[in-house]
């Protein structure tokens, strides 16, 4: 039992881990805009999240090496809202614009077998 009581153990802690985010704090600087480069290892994903007010204007783009998952997401509840969502895209770009103060995340999956670098750029409207 005790054997048992481990391998589960150990199970869900390599889950937990595999699901890890790697979050990205957003630190604008002065003149309103933030940019990062960040390695994304395989099957993991990062996020980069803000607290926006309604009426938020923010344009953003991505650059990456090889193709992840995009989207940039709020939770309403139990609900997530997708204002932006894109299957295996290696760059992209546009302009978030807010309906709701919420706390929203640009997010991205690397589904590869490879690790990747990814360039964002985020700039306050």
């Amino acid at each position: 039992m005790k054997t048992l009581t481990l391998t589960l153990a150990v199970t869900a802690l390599a889950l937990c881990e595999s699901a890890t985010a790697q979050m990205v704090p957003i630190d604008w600087d002065a003149s309103g805009q933030f940019s990062k480069e960040v390695a994304i290892a395989p099957g993991k994903f990062v996020e980069a999240c803000e607290k926006l007010p309604k009426g938020a204007k923010v344009a953003w783009s991505f650059e990456a090496r090889s193709r992840l998952d995009f989207n940039i997401h709020f939770h309403e509840g139990k609900q997530v809202r997708f204002p932006a969502k894109k299957n295996q895209v290696a760059k992209d770009a546009g302009t978030l614009n807010t309906k709701v103060e919420q706390d929203y995340c640009w997010m991205w999956t690397n589904k590869g077998a490879a690790e990747t670098t990814l360039n964002l750029k985020l700039t306050k409207g």
